[in-house]
């Protein structure tokens, strides 16, 4: 249990989309997979060009859509029926009322935010960075201001060996508004220009934020989440670990290659945030200190 309070989820703007099913993912393998499609929707570019789907995964997009109406509606109503008490135990209601939780923190912390909308799909989806598929895991991409997130990929980070329980789920989805903060302050577009070393700042920037976020979601009156404790911040530390390039690549891990930073650089930004709940310390860009 994370959330506290009752009744209907207020606010946000969150929807369903995506083709439904399995049919027509891209070819893409794992973790490794994962961090490729990040980089490759983040910069603006079609997946299934690096991944070599080219046309075909489009082609096979437009197959597997076929019966994508009925699975939004379906995931539609879901959305639109969560309550509080579904969020602390239903993975789309969760992402639904992290959402708004992030909204309103972000609002109360950087002035002239605007809420991105939020995509809750299943198998591939059509973005305004190109065609995307659930293997790729959750991405934000800033062609559309939105934050996409398929929530078959939590089991996932849990086969690789992070948590799947509700503050490291919530950690995933602040770290996708992370990003939209990033395109809103122009830090985004100024990692896009540097290649891998511009995308492990970002990325540790995004991790930073998230923390900055947990700081504030369980403070205060209108708090949405109930005070964290030590063991759920762990679940979060599993996760960043899980996720560091280092982690990813094994043993033959080569710095030079990386796009979203170690394992201990991810821990250590959330940190950052979380211990002092300053987005201004986030500033990754400004240190050689990664």
């Amino acid at each position: 249990m994370t959330f506290r309070g009752s009744g209907p989820l207020e606010g946000g703007s969150v929807s369903a989309g995506g083709s439904g099913g399995g049919g027509g993912r891209m070819v893409v393998g794992g973790a490794a997979g994962i961090v490729v499609a990040i980089v490759a929707l983040l910069f603006g570019i079609n997946p299934g060009d690096i991944l070599g789907g080219g046309s075909d995964s489009s082609s096979n997009q437009q197959v597997a859509g076929s019966g994508a109406g009925s699975n939004n509606a379906e995931m539609q109503r879901h959305l639109d029926s969560c309550t509080v008490e579904m969020a602390n135990t239903d993975d789309a209601c969760r992402i639904k009322a992290t959402t708004i939780s992030l909204d309103k923190v972000w609002s109360n912390l950087m002035r002239g935010y605007t809420q991105p909308k939020t995509v809750v799909f299943s198998g591939s989806v059509n973005t305004a960075c190109g065609a995307a598929s659930s293997a790729m895991g959750p991405f934000y991409c800033p062609g559309d201001e939105t934050a996409y997130f398929d929530p078959s990929f939590f089991a996932d980070l849990k086969r690789m060996g992070g948590s799947d329980g509700p503050l490291a789920q919530e950690y995933v989805v602040a770290h996708e508004f992370g990003h939209h903060v990033e395109n809103l302050t122009g830090v985004l577009a100024k990692g896009q220009r540097m290649g891998n070393a511009g995308s492990v700042r970002i990325e540790l920037q995004a991790d930073c934020l998230a923390g900055v976020w947990a700081h504030h979601a369980d403070k205060g009156p209108d708090a949405m989440l109930e005070p964290l404790s030590d063991e759920q911040i762990q679940t979060v530390i599993q996760s960043a670990k899980a996720i560091g390039d280092d982690t990813i690549q094994g043993s033959r891990s080569n710095p030079e290659s990386w796009t979203h930073g170690s394992a201990a650089q991810r821990v250590r930004w959330f940190k950052i945030g979380y211990d002092g709940g300053d987005a201004r310390r986030c500033d990754t860009f400004a240190t050689n200190d990664l």
